[in-house]
């Protein structure tokens, strides 16, 4: 055992110890006045507050140890806050192991809360789902297993305050943004850099999950709905799922949200205009865990209430959500279990898998939404325009809704990979993705596809820690190579073959090239004395007359070249051997079928 994971144990049993003794008031075996088993803060509340961090664990910690036939809690791995993830998993035929489930074609559903925590709906609904479940109240249907993430920014649930969503409507105080490196957790699934999303990529990758769902509360426009949902996008889920998601999935759950009273729409998509005109559907990328799970063959849904709603209403809306998805993939278990096994053929049996999307302007339907008149009015603040809504005036009416999407980057997908060994970080962010790689035992002369970056832009400013490339332009070529020993070899006959396509496409935008995991070979390492250079150069070029030809060429039609002494000797620099080959070349390579 290395320092560190003797660390990451002692730390664990004091993290034990520590939330063992939580300032949690409730013994787990109380009944509160009205007779409820196992009352929460939110109840006991009225609907008012949300738990702390220590807390949520003591609440599961005691339900486990009063309901062990049924209740777990596992600690999955670390956090940047330094404190377990922690998993709570609901198991009604007592039955813990996920090699058994998959045995079994068991429904695994995966929940998972607090990614924002100041988004705090779901923690609080997720206490009551395994709450009444265990106790009877309620019911997980048969076969199926329930996996919930009680808070997976662990470090931002910590940082408690009133102030952190100032336009929220409770609870009382609630958790930040950013975890412990104030990253955003919902921007980090590709390039997986808190150590929160590598423990939460290596549950997914040992339980399997058929479907997840991400719990968050939206803000924007204001309108009469508490809850809105997003799903994965079904043109760019792609395959059988996509499809069974649109024909199957979607329609079902809008009409069981109404029958309970919480009627929905699409997730609110609008930006610079109010929602009666209409909005686009979301397409998230594989930085968020929805979109993410859509590259894995995963059924995901985000819950968006409406942070302008009660808190109260917030939180039982999240749970019936919860609670219906729940069961409508438990009565299709096995169509559910089937198509995601096609998706995997499917996506195997495809050589041109897309890397990029848009929303298809074509196809446009007609949603009922539940809005408010909005207008303009004098800004106490400035004096200027500002925009409001008016809660006394309510309307029904239908919206435009563009929900279909179509591809507007696509990879070609090589018989394997070759990342070159020495990329230690991005292969690094492989490996916690659960791709299948080995090593190269001796070097070896392969022919493989290759790619230069020609131009390129850079953010401004950083965003999720990185400065992402823009406006990328690339080269590509094939040639025969001496790959190394030491280097990765990718077949990409895997389960993570679309996830590969994503990661390792120089153009696609979240690919390990744009998120910045290849920017050294941006810059040039060798170069040359320009004294001793010129006659260096002078005798290729009298050796090689082509290049000569095309040096004077270009002198005829670039006038300001023509003048520049130091420009044409560092093309000529360019042109020959002495340049070093692996400036801006990525070090990601596609064996030539």
């Amino acid at each position: 055992m290395t320092k560190r994971s003797v660390a990451a144990a002692f730390l664990g049993i004091v993290m034990g110890v520590v939330l063992s003794a939580s300032v949690y008031s409730v013994p787990s075996n109380s009944w509160d006045e009205k007779g409820l088993r196992h009352p929460t803060r939110f109840e006991l509340s009225e609907g008012k507050e949300t738990p702390t961090y220590e807390e949520v664990m003591t609440f599961y910690r005691q339900l486990a140890a009063t309901y062990p036939k049924q209740l777990r809690v596992w600690e999955v791995g670390p956090t940047d806050a330094g404190i377990p993830l922690v998993a709570v998993v609901l198991a009604p035929e007592g039955d813990f192991d996920p090699e058994n489930w998959q045995r079994d074609r068991k429904l695994v559903v995966l929940v998972n809360n607090g990614i924002h925590p100041g988004e705090p709906d779901g923690i609080d609904a997720s206490m009551l789902l395994i709450r009444n479940a265990v106790t009877g109240q309620s019911a997980l249907p048969n076969q199926t297993v329930l996996v919930v993430i009680p808070a997976f920014n662990v470090g931002g649930m910590r940082e408690r305050s009133p102030f952190c969503r100032v336009d929220q409507n409770g609870p009382e105080e609630f958790g930040a943004r950013g975890n412990s490196q104030n990253l955003d957790l919902n921007r980090d699934l590709m390039k997986a850099d808190a150590l929160e999303t590598r423990s939460l990529l290596g549950l997914m990758e040992r339980m399997q999950p058929d479907v997840l769902i991400d719990n968050h509360v939206s803000n924007g426009a204001d309108y009469q709905h508490v809850m809105t949902l997003l799903t994965t996008q079904p043109d760019k889920l792609g395959g059988p799922m996509g499809r069974y998601l649109r024909e199957e999935l979607t329609g079902p759950i809008y009409a069981r949200m109404r029958d309970r009273g919480w009627d929905m729409v699409p997730y609110v998509n609008h930006w610079g205009h109010t929602p009666e005109d209409g909005w686009e559907v979301f397409l998230e990328g594989g930085r968020f865990l929805s979109g993410y799970a859509a590259l894995r063959g995963i059924f995901s849904y985000v819950p968006e209430t409406h942070m302008l709603k009660p808190y109260k209403d917030r939180v039982y809306a999240t749970l019936a959500l919860n609670e219906e998805l729940i069961r409508l993939h438990a009565e299709k278990r096995l169509a559910v279990k089937a198509v995601r096994d096609f998706q995997v053929d499917y996506w195997r049996a495809v050589d041109r898998i897309p890397v990029d999307w848009k929303v298809a302007k074509g196809i446009v339907d007609a949603v009922g939404f539940d809005g408010y008149r909005s207008g303009y009015k004098p800004s106490a603040v400035s004096g200027k325009p500002r925009l409001y809504y008016d809660r006394s005036k309510p309307y029904q009416t239908k919206v435009s809704f563009q929900g279909y999407a179509e591809p507007s980057a696509w990879t070609q997908v090589p018989a394997a990979w070759v990342v070159s060994g020495g990329w230690h970080d991005a292969v690094a962010r492989l490996q916690a993705h659960g791709v299948e790689m080995r090593r190269l035992k001796r070097d070896t002369a392969v022919r493989l596809e290759l790619c230069w970056v020609r131009n390129y832009t850079v953010g401004p400013q950083p965003y999720e820690g990185h400065f992402l490339l823009r406006s990328l332009e690339v080269e590509r070529d094939t040639a025969e190579v001496v790959l190394r020993a030491g280097d990765w070899w990718i077949s990409s006959d895997q389960p993570a073959r679309r996830y590969l396509a994503e990661a390792l496409e120089p153009l696609a935008p979240d690919g390990l090239l744009v998120w910045g995991f290849f920017n050294s070979i941006l810059q040039q390492k060798e170069g040359y004395s320009d004294y001793v250079f010129e006659d260096t150069a002078a005798e290729w070029l009298k050796a090689n007359p082509s290049v000569r030809a095309a040096l004077e060429a270009k002198r005829a039609t670039d006038s300001a070249f023509a003048e520049d002494g130091g420009a044409q000797l560092r093309w000529v620099f360019e042109q020959s051997p002495f340049f070093e080959t692996r400036y801006r070349r990525v070090p990601v390579f596609g064996v030539v079928r």
